[in-house]
């Protein structure tokens, strides 16, 4: 029997190791090494006193119909109403047949797409859509400016060398400005002239003032071609009732049945490989007792970090050694803030528990708070708050760098800081109350397309000799991955062990093709902090 090593149980490490066993005929024997003590990875649920956090954000929808019906399978979809359905009265498309979310926890709800920047203690789309509510905001003189910048941009073309360029060309240089150059900096601590326009590419996609305006047209006429559609101008999501981590959890469930086994606490910190260009074994630290233990393997799927990953291999070439070393990630906190109330009117005809705003994610364009994403779990599902019809659960995501200033805050460090911006932003006032909060980190959270990135090539080119080596998901491959790109690397994967193959290429070419993400076996909806 064949002996299976995967790092990882995220998303792409879980995928990999289910359908191995069930597709492999008895005949892989497969562990999952996993540094924490949970699964699910990035796409994880936090339980903090029975109020829920994703970390993060996971919408569920993409045009991958393996991925929609693997999804399904494990999950059903919605078929009846949910709880705050109930209480409102809200009508929704549901799936004849489908779960009760009532009755029964293992089931996918439906829910609406509500994503806005709040810039200027005001709301605009996300995307920024040009419809009276977005001129009425910016004021005349801005929207002019913005338009004659757009026909600038779109008659003088600049080259795209980076990732203010890329934006430049799409949304001309005034909305560049405003809703995506301070955002840029603050997710990546650096400007925009200074990252690769290949984010742009891999997060954008064809999205632009022209998209927005051929997605109006569809609206006016009713004409609509859903695979045509932008990710980021998707209306619906699917959600599991408690949380992205209950789905990671069940596929944990279902590959241990078929005799998969993971090993918790499980760092790994060494990877031998032979002078025939194989992995032999792996060595891994358990984070509890720093007992290290080597375990020969037959077959490695990692998808950890590329950078932790070349360090622990033996008889990496310098130059190498110098492309993964110099590779850079960026972290992120979440503090999970459980209140009474928050000071935004509701000014959408979308019905919602307390009358709270609709939307799911509030990106903070403004560059006077560090801030940068507001998480309302009352709209992701009902059912992530033990008390939503009378508190509001958010999660405030700040990114940064482990071991920085703000890493370093205490807990309750954090909660302050995270109150004081919000009243200045006049989100909460002075007499709100704060029933609880927890902190969240995580790190190496976004792999970033700066520094030794640019010769990322050559390292996916010394991968690939080690045969039984197979590199997975979102930091595994160093690539922003969603959560459904990084099951396709898996399922990918499979399909080569099973078949022998040994070009990887199929691997590696998962969300970098533009092709890729504008039909219909393309771009899944999920986490990303979208700018």
């Amino acid at each position: 029997m064949w002996q299976v090593a995967i790092i990882g149980a995220g998303p792409a490490g879980l995928t990999a190791g289910l359908e191995l066993l069930r597709q492999g005929k008895n005949q892989y024997h497969v562990t999952i090494y996993e540094e924490t003590g949970v699964a699910g990875g990035i796409s994880r649920t936090v339980n903090y006193k029975n109020n829920r956090m994703d970390i993060g954000g996971h919408r569920f929808f993409s045009k991958n119909q393996q991925v929609m019906d693997w999804w399904g399978e494990l999950m059903p979809f919605q078929g009846e109403p949910s709880y705050d359905d109930i209480q409102l009265g809200r009508k929704k498309k549901l799936i004849p047949g489908g779960a009760d979310p009532e009755q029964t926890d293992r089931v996918m709800l439906i829910r609406n797409r509500v994503s806005r920047i709040y810039y200027h203690k005001k709301f605009f789309d996300y995307p920024v859509s040009l419809k009276w509510d977005t001129l009425k905001n910016m004021g005349f003189v801005t929207t002019m400016q913005a338009g004659a910048s757009y026909l600038q941009a779109t008659a003088l073309k600049k080259p795209e060398n980076s990732l203010e360029d890329f934006y430049i060309n799409r949304f001309g240089r005034k909305l560049y400005s405003m809703f995506f150059e301070g955002y840029t900096e603050k997710l990546w601590g650096r400007h925009p002239s200074e990252i690769s326009a290949d984010w742009g590419a891999q997060r954008v996609k064809g999205l632009s003032v022209r998209a927005v305006l051929e997605d109006m047209f569809r609206r006016v006429t009713g004409i609509q071609d859903p695979s045509k559609k932008e990710t980021s101008l998707i209306e619906e999501f699917y959600y599991p009732k408690y949380g992205p981590g209950q789905l990671w959890e069940t596929v944990l469930e279902e590959f241990q049945k078929l005799g998969g086994e993971i090993i918790f606490h499980a760092s790994v910190k060494r990877v031998t490989t032979n002078s025939r260009n194989l992995v032999e074994s792996i060595t891994y630290q358990n984070t509890k007792t720093k007992e290290l233990r080597e375990i020969p393997c037959d077959i490695l799927i990692s998808s950890m970090p590329v950078k932790d990953l070349i360090a622990g291999m033996n008889d990496v070439p310098e130059w190498e050694s110098e492309i993964a070393a110099g590779l850079p990630y960026r972290d992120f906190v979440t503090i999970g803030l459980l209140v009474d109330r928050l000071e935004l009117e509701n000014k959408t005809d979308i019905p919602t528990l307390g009358n709270i705003v609709p939307d799911c994610w509030i990106y903070v364009q403004d560059t006077g708070v560090k801030l940068g994403r507001i998480q309302i779990f009352n709209n992701w599902s009902p059912y992530m708050v033990q008390n939503p019809a009378q508190q509001v659960w958010i999660g405030l995501e700040y990114f940064c760098q482990e071991g920085d200033r703000f890493w370093n805050l205490t807990n309750q460090q954090s909660a302050v800081f995270a109150v004081k911006e919000l009243r200045k932003m006049g989100i909460l006032n002075k007499g709100a109350k704060v029933f609880a909060y927890h902190k969240e980190k995580v790190k190496k959270a976004y792999p970033a397309y700066f520094d030794t990135y640019e010769h990322m090539d050559e390292l996916i080119q010394y991968l690939n000799q080690f045969e039984n080596l197979y590199c997975v998901g979102r930091n595994g491959q160093h690539r922003y991955n969603n959560m459904d790109h990084s099951m396709i690397t898996s399922f990918e994967t499979v399909k080569n062990i099973l078949t022998g193959n040994t070009d990887k290429s199929n691997i590696w070419n998962i969300n970098t093709e533009q092709s890729y993400h504008e039909t219909s076996s393309g771009e899944p909806e999920e986490s990303a902090p979208e700018t």
